[in-house]
């Protein structure tokens, strides 16, 4: 719970002024993460983002499986993607880098919680202040979106990949939710209040894929690019 006095200070000794002139200096910062992030990115080749909670403990279910799907996909020569964090994002760097392949991390700077996991390759670990600049290196940059439970940032990750390949802002990629049990409500909603009140059409509900297994998850991936061209997203 955010305490009133956080929320005061947050706003303490800024005026209208201020805020102009920060504003403008932080162009420059947020265009150097961009350069940074293509800079890197641009040169590792066909991956797949992996997605999920921060807090799934290592003897979890859902641990084990991000971390089959890291070792699968980097048997077939995809690298992965993660959030560079602890929880599932650790489980599926370990499971590339284990492996010898490919492990991305972008990790965000946050004021508590997240640092980043160990099994991310040295050179292919990047820092984020904004979470808008980390979320265009997802999208551009992964082939495929394999999201296993986790909260608020996990469904913004995953919502806004939905978004954007409904209204064809980018081209169609697989997106894979693992675990019927975490999922099927949430998918429930979406056909039962959603599509009923007409606010998405039922070719919507055919963006994403919802499975069980690790193998289930990585062999929707390599079937989507057996039929259609791996070329980036846009």
């Amino acid at each position: 719970m955010i305490s009133d006095d956080k929320i005061r200070s947050a706003f303490e000794n800024k005026n209208w002024q201020d805020i102009k002139v920060t504003d403008s200096w932080q162009i420059f910062k947020i265009m150097a993460e961009f350069v940074d992030g293509f800079d890197k990115l641009a040169k590792i080749g066909p991956c797949v983002s992996v997605f999920g909670s921060a807090r799934t403990p290592q003897d979890s279910k859902y641990y084990k499986l991000a971390e089959t799907i890291g070792r699968l996909l980097t048997e077939r020569g995809y690298g992965v993607i993660s959030g560079g964090g602890p929880g599932i994002m650790e489980a599926a760097n370990k499971g590339a880098y284990e492996a010898g392949g490919k492990s991305v991390g972008l990790n965000i700077d946050l004021p508590f919680e997240q640092f980043h996991n160990k099994y991310i390759d040295r050179d292919k670990l990047l820092e984020f202040d904004y979470f808008f600049v980390r979320k265009v290196m997802f999208m551009k940059y992964s082939q495929g979106y394999i999201v296993l439970p986790g909260g608020f940032g996990t469904m913004d990750e995953l919502f806004e990949a939905i978004t954007l390949i409904q209204t064809g802002k980018i081209a169609r990629f697989p997106i894979v939710l693992v675990g019927k049990d975490y999922w099927e409500p949430l998918m429930s909603w979406f056909e039962n209040h959603m599509l009923e009140a007409k606010n998405i059409s039922s070719d919507d509900l055919n963006l994403y894929r919802l499975v069980d297994t690790a193998e289930e998850a990585a062999e929707h991936i390599f079937r989507f690019y057996e039929k259609y061209v791996l070329k980036p997203n846009f």
